[in-house]
């Protein structure tokens, strides 16, 4: 009798297993999806903070070279 029980519980148990593991196999699916969405957000953040500093390093650079200008055009009489 008892082993007639065990041979109707496993493959219920079975059942179970496999619901588990697919459970399991979506979520490392989303934690994979996760990661490289949150890895290119960082390239992106990288490379957008590059261009800024790059940016600011211009505006720096022409607005020196608009006061010298100016300047020199003050001298000139203008």
């Amino acid at each position: 009798m008892a082993e007639h029980k065990e041979t109707e519980e496993l493959p219920l148990l079975i059942q179970g297993y496999k619901k588990e593991i697919w459970e399991w196999k979506q979520k490392e699916s989303q934690w994979i999806k996760d990661q490289n969405l949150l890895e290119g957000s960082k390239r992106i953040i990288e490379e957008l903070s590059t261009k800024i500093v790059k940016l600011e390093n211009d505006k720096k650079r022409l607005a020196d070279q608009l006061a010298t200008r100016i300047e020199q055009l003050t001298k000139a009489g203008f």
